[in-house]
């Protein structure tokens, strides 16, 4: 009897106006132990030369005029031919094994939908990077998990099931900037659902998305309507209760899946 075969990974990556970063993340998947099945660039109507960096290093681009992270990441899920679909950032810096362990991972657990991961902030002094980032994503992954009921996802390391996306995308909103895409994304993925926090699955990230008054005020902003706009229809306590009464299936969730 043989083993469950390997699954095929598609990275996708949106981006805008970030040639030099998005050059980086590209050289760092073309090491990979486990080559990655495809990798798509996202152009989100870039005045830079992403696109051309993107077709240099042999990746696929889709083009998605509409502005903003949802719209282009969604572009790229719709795209992606392979079983599970990765999904990094312009600055996210995957070491060699990034696909082979998002691919063992879903290999070994069929039931997985979707895995995240951790981070360290690569622009900071040595031996605070980690430290800042492991502190940051902590908070975050702990106050989400509250808000969702479930383990939340982190757009600059994250992999899910391309049968997944099909089944939620319904139920995402790709066409509002102002939403975090990663965190409306795992709101659609609520149980039967299974997403799962791999803390050795690790990329260097840059900190730059924390710098300055404004950057970190927007992210506020766009994380309470993306809470908002979540529990308008299912508040958390509902998917709490849900989650306690099937033992973290909820029915609800099962009959949108079906």
């Amino acid at each position: 009897m043989t083993g469950t075969p390997p699954v095929t990974v598609s990275v996708v990556i949106p981006v805008r106006d970030d040639a030099r970063e998005l050059a980086g993340c590209l050289s760092l998947l073309r090491g990979q132990v486990v080559a990655p099945f495809e990798v798509i660039v996202v152009d989100n109507a870039s005045r830079d030369d992403s696109a051309a960096v993107a077709a240099r290093y042999g990746a696929r681009v889709v083009v998605e005029r509409r502005p903003g992270i949802p719209a282009a990441a969604s572009a790229g899920y719709d795209a992606a031919r392979g079983d599970v679909i990765a999904r990094l950032d312009a600055d996210s810096r995957p070491g060699p094994s990034w696909v082979a362990r998002i691919a063992d991972r879903m290999s070994a657990d069929p039931t997985l939908d979707a895995v995240t991961g951790g981070g360290r902030f690569l622009d900071l002094p040595f031996g605070i990077g980690a430290v800042v980032c492991a502190a940051y994503l902590g908070s975050y992954y702990a106050m989400a998990h509250l808000a969702l009921g479930h383990t939340a996802l982190w757009g600059s390391n994250m992999a899910l099931r391309r049968s997944a996306w099909t089944a939620v995308e319904g139920g995402v909103r790709r066409f509002d900037p102002e939403v975090h895409d990663d965190l409306d994304l795992a709101f659609a993925l609520a149980p039967p659902f299974r997403v799962r926090l791999d803390l050795g699955l690790v990329v260097g990230v840059s900190a730059r998305s924390l710098r300055g008054s404004d950057q970190r005020a927007r992210r506020v902003r766009r994380a309470f309507k993306t809470l908002r706009v979540n529990w308008s229809h299912r508040p958390p306590w509902v998917r709490w209760r849900d989650r306690a009464c099937a033992g973290g299936r909820s029915p609800s969730s099962v009959r949108r899946r079906a």
